[in-house]
């Protein structure tokens, strides 16, 4: 795992394990080191084990001064070691300077011992002084202070918990560290009055016994549920086998597959996977029961507001693990009562401190309000009732403003009765003045919430609203968010206040409001044809199995709807008489051929009609043009057979075409379209190909064909649509690409990716030759057209047979590229001139069977992927800011001797592959090697260096198999075991061996095997598989100094060291050579391995 710096930099680890070597390397803190690197804790381990000074390291002293957690490792032996010692005042100074938390953990070591240094501490401490006498009776007083001071501390003693056993006090070790280090769940910034709350949930749950509970949180909207769920999540995760928190439930179930999302991310979140993929809410239903099963999890459903969500997510307690816990928000106590929960927590308005503790950080950025805006402040609060959201939204709107303006708005604030939440909310929304505003905020409150923000903008733009300055100060006074996706969001009680004011615009005749939003309402009025001319807004969301239809007479009289949404409804009868202010009309499944002459859409700026049945999008061509019209999107209709005549949509900016399975022609007039920006054909199977017209498209800036599996060609002036900044054609059957294609001056992302049949005398000649007419004249001079893709980023070519003709050697020309995918081609060599891609961070040429060697990488490469390059036998040159690689996969690659450049890099890459082939190490990775061995062992000689280093465990890692190292001289090795075997399916950290499966070795008697000119003895002899030990045995006499991680896949190596190496020698020679971050040495697979 590689270290990674959090808190600005500040800490690299996030715990220091300080322990004393000899007492417990091999047993108990070899297990607590494991266990928090699997529970992904980064943690720093003193690895050395030669005799060290008194001193402490400058490099140890930083690796304590950036973690943020130090657990120190009492043991009998602790108080002997006088570095161990030094480790401990510096780590409690850290403690006193940097707030760093400690935990002691007194491993069969009474803590009164350590704290009053008796017993073996007190016999430690009494040779010091017969040593040291005076002299150092200051460093012996800073010694005794910090033992007395850690054992002072909470912390963790064997004998009083889990009975002594070690694998539950281990796990309690984790579970504290865990909580101290994270919080998974992003909770309120200022949290207040909610551990009252948190107990009694938590209380409620009984974490620890068995069967599967559910709680339930009640209350309204606002109080802090939310807030208080995640709390608790927070503080049970670590106790479960996997969590989920589904936050915004209601919302998201009513968006298109919203259930099937939210089943989704629950089974991702609990299995840590995210290829998961379903189709259909019974696809996850039967997934979730045949999954969950046999895991104890936490789950959070948040903001349930029907059976129908229940049902798809947690149906019954059957489908869960022993020990499963399921926390419910909802506002609805009725709901939890029929589903039977086992217990009902009520979530009550905050006290008045409380109250005016958090309306104080809000209005104040302070816990207590200023004394000239104290009594304003109490009053306000007052009035808020106590409910957190309305406590936040008022202090925000107020912040800043002067004492006669907080006057004021509690004058009016007067008027509003204190019980109705909705009321005391629409003093924020009254303060937003502009009548287009306040549309705004409705519109989006009643129709838009989870919509992408750009189209609704477009939208309100389309009504006359302003909507960019408007969507502003909504966002500055915390009256709407905008999530990461970019879709519009909005807190319920926020949501429920702009409903509940068009509600009260007429409660007892929804068709006298300006939005109708209620499904309920929505068919009473249409049922009955009650439609009046104040609506200005329907919204009627129907299931695909709906057989409810309606005549269109019940829109006569709505002649001012703006905003029409009849999901899945059927409607008979003339369409004019529906109106022709629409601005947005959004019919999924809309249910004619074509779209009714009738139907006037002159006003229209965004028509959503996906899953419609539409054949043609006009019938006839209309007299009128769809002036307006800015957004269409008619994906999934898969009976669509040709697009419409776009001269009759001439403003369109975004259309979407995704799925139309029956597409077989886009309309000539496409070129007409001088806004046009984005085109999705994705997956529109009969398309074989586009217009010429296409090309006059100069707003276009992302072209999707990704899955036209038909298509066999890109228009030829495709050049001349120069704002494109993306051209996606993945598994398409496009043969040749056009001559004209350097004209994407802007092109950032080109991806062809699985395209077969792409002719490589096509790239050579066609693409390249135009891209870098360099290759094909004697021209030094950078060609003009060249410029026309100094913007691109991403370059995907993979499958498409390039072969070496069509790589131009002056590829470096690409100046801002990042991305290069050329795998699955026949070339046999990269250009030297790749080296110049100064921004190229991922190269990936896998999968190239002919490619035989790779030069001069990148400066800056991170990722360098060759997997299964069959051919390949060097990279000859690492690039020269080795530090920033972060993988390197030659796994597969049978050939590989050689990869240059790796003395003194190697500690640098955090992950390294060469598994699969039956390879030599490259000659310098293999001096390194020999050296190390050299000056440790006194003169060994390498000839062959085994391939089987791996370390899931460290920052760095070798992966290697199947090498030869008959000539491997391990003399003085004593080596317990070899791994040789790893079953299917277990976790890459889990090697497993059997003795029964080993490679013929010669017998060198008394249990050991001669392999090579060295001796192993192998533990155990059953042929059952065996979880290793992996450490190393180190005579007395022979200590590796701190900087040196455990030869975890070297087992029990001893007398590595000759009495002529000093520490300080071997120090130095570790600072220079590799051991400062190895710690693993693999035979895997040593299939020639051969008698001596």
């Amino acid at each position: 795992m590689a270290d990674r710096k959090a808190d600005g930099g500040r800490w690299m680890y996030d715990v220091f394990l300080s322990f004393r070597s000899e007492n417990t390397r091999k047993n108990f803190t070899d297990h607590l080191y494991h266990a928090l690197r699997d529970a992904g804790i980064n943690v720093f381990r003193d690895e050395n084990e030669i005799p060290r000074g008194e001193h402490i390291t400058t490099e140890l002293e930083q690796a304590i001064q950036r973690s943020k957690i130090a657990i120190i490792v009492f043991s009998k032996g602790y108080a002997d070691s006088r570095w161990c010692l030094e480790e401990l005042v510096k780590i409690m100074e850290c403690r006193r300077t940097l707030n760093q938390l400690v935990l002691p953990v007194f491993y069969d070591v009474d803590p009164s011992d350590v704290r009053n240094q008796k017993g073996s501490f007190g016999e430690a401490f009494s040779r010091y002084q017969l040593h040291f006498g005076s002299e150092n009776y200051n460093k012996i007083l800073s010694w005794r202070m910090a033992l007395t001071e850690a054992a002072n501390l909470a912390g963790f003693n064997l004998e009083n918990i889990a009975d002594g056993h070690e694998g539950k006090f281990i796990k309690k070790i984790i579970q504290k560290v865990s909580r101290d280090l994270k919080r998974i769940i992003d909770v309120a910034h200022h949290l207040v009055g909610i551990d009252f709350h948190v107990n009694a949930i938590t209380s409620k749950l009984g974490v620890g016994l068995g069967g599967v509970r559910m709680v339930g949180i009640w209350g309204m909207g606002g109080v802090g549920k939310t807030t208080i769920a995640k709390a608790v999540y927070n503080l049970l995760y670590d106790d479960f086998d996997g969590a989920c928190f589904l936050d915004n439930i209601k919302d998201t179930s009513e968006q298109l597959n919203g259930l099937v999302h939210l089943q989704e991310k629950l089974l991702k979140s609990i299995f840590k996977s995210s290829k998961i993929e379903l189709q259909y809410v019974h696809e996850g239903i039967t997934q979730l029961q045949q999954r969950l099963p046999h895991k104890k999890v936490l789950l959070i459903l948040d903001d349930i507001d029907d059976m129908g969500q229940l049902n798809a997510l947690a149906r019954s307690r059957c489908w869960f693990g022993a020990g499963t816990r399921i926390i419910i928000t909802t506002r609805n106590e009725h709901f939890l009562k029929n589903f039977q929960v086992d217990a009902i927590c009520t979530i009550d308005e905050m006290n008045e401190n409380e109250a005016l503790e958090l309306f104080s950080w809000h209005a104040f950025h302070n816990k207590y309000p200023s004394v000239d805006y104290c009594q304003l402040s109490k009053r306000v609060v007052s009035y808020c009732g106590g409910l957190p959201l309305a406590l936040e939204v008022l202090g925000s709107f107020l912040y800043g403003r002067t004492v006669l303006e907080w006057e004021d708005a509690l004058n009016k604030l007067k008027k509003i009765p204190l019980d109705e939440i909705s009321r005391k909310l629409k003093t924020s929304f009254d303060g937003l003045g502009d009548q287009a505003y306040k549309d705004i905020f409705l519109d989006i409150s009643c129709f838009f919430i989870g919509m992408d923000k750009s189209e609704v903008t477009r939208i309100l733009d389309g009504c006359g609203f302003f909507p960019i300055i408007g969507i502003s100060v909504l966002l500055q006074r915390r009256l709407l968010r905008v999530d990461h996706e970019n879709k519009f969001r909005m807190h319920d009680l926020l949501r429920d206040m702009g409903r509940e004011i068009v509600h009260n615009e007429s409660r007892k005749e929804p068709a006298k409001r300006s939005r109708i939003f209620v499904n309920d309402d929505v068919l009473d009025v249409l049922e009955k044809q009650k439609g009046a001319d104040v609506t200005e807004g329907l919204s009627l969301k129907l299931s695909i199995s709906s057989k409810k239809n309606f005549h269109t007479k019940a829109f006569s009289e709505m002649q001012k709807l703006r905003l029409l949404q009849l999901n899945y409804a059927r409607i008979r009868g003339d369409f004019k008489h529906i109106s022709q202010e629409l601005r947005w009309i959004c019919w999924h499944g809309f249910p004619l051929e074509s779209l009714p002459k009738s139907f006037h859409l002159e006003k229209a700026v965004a028509i959503d009609l996906r899953y419609s049945h539409l054949i043609k999008f006009f019938q006839k061509e209309p007299k009128f043009s769809l002036e307006k019209l800015t957004i269409l999107n008619l994906s999934h209709s898969r009976y669509l057979t040709c697009t419409p005549n776009f001269s009759k949509l001439p403003h369109l900016q975004k259309l979407e075409l995704e799925d139309c399975k029956s597409l077989v022609k886009v309309d000539d007039s496409i070129g007409c379209l001088q806004k046009l920006g984005f085109i999705n054909l994705k997956d529109c199977i009969c398309l074989n190909k586009l217009p010429e017209a296409f090309c006059e498209l100069k707003s276009l800036e992302r072209l999707i064909l990704s899955g036209c599996s038909k298509l066999e060609k890109l228009p030829n002036e495709l050049g001349k649509m120069e704002s494109l900044t993306t051209l996606a054609a993945d598994g398409t059957c496009i043969q040749e690409l056009p001559s004209t294609i350097v004209g994407l001056k802007k092109l950032k992302c080109l991806s062809i990716t699985r395209s077969n049949r792409l002719l490589s005398k096509s790239l050579a000649e066609i693409l390249w030759s135009r891209i870098f007419p360099s290759k094909f004249s004697n021209s030094i001079v950078l060609p003009m057209c060249l410029q026309g893709f100094k913007s691109l980023t991403i370059l995907r070519l993979r499958n498409c047979n390039v072969s070496d003709d069509a790589i131009p050697k002056d590829i470096g020309s690409l100046v801002s590229l990042m991305t290069l995918d050329l795998g699955g081609n026949d070339f046999d060599a990269l250009p030297s001139s790749i080296s110049c891609l100064s921004n190229l961070y991922d190269l990936n040429s896998s999968g190239c069977s002919k490619l035989e060697q790779i030069l001069n990488l990148p400066p800056y490469s991170r990722w360098i992927d060759e997997v299964k390059c069959k051919a390949l036998e060097n990279i000859s040159e690492l690039p020269k800011n080795v530090e920033l690689i972060e993988w390197i996969n030659v796994a597969e690659c049978p050939k590989v001797v050689e990869i240059s450049s790796f003395d003194g890099v190697v500690p640098y890459i955090p992950s390294i592959k060469m598994s699969g082939g039956h390879s030599k190490l490259n000659q310098s990775f293999k001096q390194i090697f020999q050296r190390m061995f050299e000056e440790i062992n006194g003169g060994i000689k390498v000839c062959s260096f085994p391939d089987g280093a791996v370390s899931e465990e460290s920052s760095w890692s070798l992966h290697v198999e199947a090498s030869q190292i008959a000539d491997f001289d391990f003399e003085g090795a004593d080596i317990e075991s070899i791994m040789y075997h790893c079953p299917v399916g277990l976790r890459t950290n889990d090697w497993w061996f059997r003795n029964d499966e080993l490679p013929k070795v010669g017998d060198g008697g008394n249990g050991t095997h001669i392999i090579g000119k060295t001796c192993f003895e192998f533990s155990g002899g059953s042929s059952n598989r065996t979880k290793m030990d992996h450490t190393i045995k180190i005579s007395e006499e022979d200590r590796f100094p701190a900087q040196i991680t455990s030869l975890s896949r070297i087992s029990n190596v001893n007398k590595l060291i000759k009495e002529k190496l000093t520490p300080t020698q071997l120090y130095m020679f570790i600072k220079r050579t590799i051991f400062g971050r190895f710690v693993g040495l693999n035979l895997m697979f040593c299939s020639s391995l051969v008698p001596a």
